[in-house]
């Protein structure tokens, strides 16, 4: 509880470890070698310290190689160590302010190979010099404990121009892997599909069928590994069969032509387009909803002229015109992978004048009731794909004024913080949407400020815990305790009670509360003891209180800086009611408890909150709970009246 937190670290992925495991490929163009993994081998290997930078630009497959260097180290390291686990973790930058990250905060397991992705931030250091510097010296420590790290960085952010210390640890990424072999070798290793490596055979067909090498065009002497990779996907999910190769292929390419012919075919039919847009979002719906929906978005009342609705196509064709797939009364794009995504990426690039009337329309179909609530999930991770796909911040800026301009029901928040909270996450526009979050948080208005609070209530808290809790700080530090501040308190409490984060959020909080004076501190410290929701929280800081002094004393520190607040007394207050309910439930330890108790109301025994918990207060009747720890106080007469709330206590 008192020990400083490191970064949080999470294990690297499955999927990644069976690439560099089962489907490695180090031969790059004209069968050359690509010597980046064996290289930042050579130096984790070496005398010097336990670090290799891999630098260079994106597309080189740096990531992987990082990830086949850490995996060779720990073959060798569990045959010395007599076949121990070595773990291999990936470390989330989770730096208080990415401009000038805290490297002290890096983890330092024994036994443990770390991967540090900075490719998108370090541009951002302001002193990389020192930075750089201090992250060499902790891979020297991680030399001396048996443990490794491999940094990925951007073509020229590493500052190893400046000392030969910070060019030694360095990898450069010259050459990558070749395409075709990648493509191949997942195919074969990974999805267990080697008969569909004919397709991306250059050579043409013997038999004539035409299906051999119908891929091959698609990957060049320049196409990055992860392209590789996801052709190699489309081709395993595909059928194997001409017209499952065209789909995989058009799949591949992002539906372009499909997408431009569809929008071609329907530049004199709105309605077409319309109905379009509702099937991409709402897909899987019956087609009559997806009707409506569409209609709603043209802002159109329901046809009534009996000679307009019997004429043209029927509805079935108009969907499958758009290339939507009909079965039953059910309609979606889902039998084409990404198409969807491709529709919206092209609407939002080529119409952008559509932006708020689609935004305001989304906020139509999932209120309360309406066909969009259960693709709340779907609808979020069509928007998060857009602003990625764009890499454009300004996407989500747009989906950030939407926040005040659509309605105000909580699916309309939370479905917005779904989409900032997974953006907040991607790689190439994580840095950017997290400082927008850090802005956002110290604005005036409740919505938005809500919102960064729901943001910090969902998993992007598990990997940016601490830049979760000052994002928390901001909105906890409003003037009036309103539904943002309550939303802040609520994901304070759901972060302390995920597993290994309690210390975090008690170190942090209570330096608010003690050191800073903060209103938010005060907040923070009396929501994260609230039992009334979950004692969790409480009965192990009772745990630690009982074993450590320095615990006591700090709870005591921080209930005397709450009570001195008068802007939380009624909080204060009504913390003092849940901890006497909490005591007669047998949650906490009563002994302790009400020492801890006396010792603060006796501390501030004439300010209103403690005043008005021990000496009653007039119109309010205080419950058995409360009337059996005043009794245990055994606090001094210091009244020589009673007051209202002592007669209505002895009634």
């Amino acid at each position: 509880m008192t020990s400083k937190q490191p970064l949080p670290v999470a294990a690297i992925p499955q999927a990644e470890l069976s690439v560099v495991r089962r489907a490695w490929v180090s031969t790059g163009f004209g069968d050359g070698n690509v010597p980046t993994a064996s290289d930042a081998v050579g130096l984790l290997t070496s005398d010097g310290p336990a670090l290799a930078v891999i630098a260079g630009p994106d597309g080189y497959g740096k990531r992987t190689a990082g990830i086949r260097a850490l995996w060779e180290v720990s073959l060798t390291e569990r045959v010395a160590a007599g076949s121990e686990p070595f773990i291999l973790s990936e470390i989330r930058p989770d730096w208080d302010k990415a401009e000038t990250p805290d490297v002290s905060l890096l983890p330092e397991r024994p036994g443990t190979g770390y991967l540090l992705d900075i490719a998108t931030e370090i541009g951002g250091w302001n002193r990389p010099d020192r930075v750089a510097a201090a992250v060499v010296t902790h891979a020297e420590h991680l030399r001396l404990i048996g443990s490794y790290l491999v940094v990925i960085a951007d073509d020229h952010g590493w500052p190893e121009e400046l000392s030969g210390t910070l060019a030694r640890v360095v990898v450069r990424a010259k050459n990558r892997p070749s395409a075709y072999r990648v493509a191949a070798a997942h195919l074969e290793y990974l999805h267990h599909k080697p008969e569909r490596i004919r397709w991306l055979n250059p050579a043409s067909s013997g038999s004539g069928s035409g299906m051999v090498g119908g891929a091959a065009h698609l990957l060049t002497d320049t196409s990055a590994p992860a392209d590789a990779a996801r052709l190699a996907a489309a081709l395993a999910r595909t059928d194997d069969s001409e017209v499952g190769l065209k789909r995989a292929l058009a799949a591949f390419q992002e539906w372009r032509t499909q997408v431009t012919d569809v929008f071609k075919a329907t530049e004199k039919k709105p309605a077409d387009r319309a109905l379009l847009i509702a099937t991409l979002f709402l897909g899987g719906e019956e087609a009559l909803t997806i009707q409506k929906a569409a209609g709603t978005l043209l802002g159109k009342d329901p046809e009534d002229d009996v000679e307009v609705i019997l004429t043209g196509p029927d509805l079935s064709a108009r969907l499958r015109g758009v290339g939507a797939e009909v079965t039953g009364r059910h309609a979606t794009l889902d039998h084409q992978p990404g198409y969807a995504q491709a529709v919206l990426n092209h609407l939002w690039r080529q119409r952008p004048d559509i932006h708020p009337h689609l935004l305001k329309w989304l906020d139509a179909i999932t209120a309360s009731g309406q066909p969009g609530v259960p693709r709340l999930g779907a609808i979020s991770d069509l928007l998060v794909e857009l602003a990625i796909v764009e890499n454009d911040i300004k996407v989500i800026e747009q989906v950030r004024t939407w926040i005040d301009s659509g309605n105000s029901s909580t699916e309309h928040l939370q479905l917005i913080a779904g989409v900032f909270a997974k953006a907040a996450e991607s790689d190439a526009l994580g840095p950017k949407v997290r400082s927008r979050l850090l802005d956002w948080a110290q604005e005036q208005s409740t919505s938005v400020t809500t919102v960064v609070a729901l943001v910090c209530q969902s998993e992007f808290a598990d990997h940016y815990p601490r830049q979760s809790l000052v994002r928390l700080r901001h909105v906890l530090d409003r003037a009036e305790e309103d539904t943002a501040v309550r939303a802040a308190e609520e994901a304070l409490q759901s972060i302390a009670a995920r597993t290994g984060q309690l210390p975090r959020v008690w170190a942090t909080v209570i330096k608010w509360a003690t050191e800073h004076g903060h209103l938010a501190g005060h907040r923070a410290f009396l929501s994260l003891l609230d039992p009334q929701q979950n004692p969790y929280v409480l009965q192990v800081m009772m745990a630690a209180a009982e074993e450590k002094p320095d615990i006591r004393q700090a709870l005591i520190r921080g209930w005397n800086a709450a009570l001195a607040d008068s802007r939380v007394a009624a909080q204060c207050r009504d913390l003092m009611i849940a901890w006497a309910h909490a005591r007669a439930d047998g949650l906490v330890p009563p002994g302790l408890i009400t020492d801890l108790l006396r010792q603060v109301v006796l501390e501030h025994m004439y300010s209103s909150p403690v005043s008005a918990f021990v000496f009653g207060e007039p119109g309010v009747q205080y419950d058995e709970p409360v009337i059996a720890l005043r009794k245990d106080l055994q606090l001094p007469i210091l009244a020589p009246t009673q007051s209202a709330g002592d007669e209505a206590l002895e009634s």
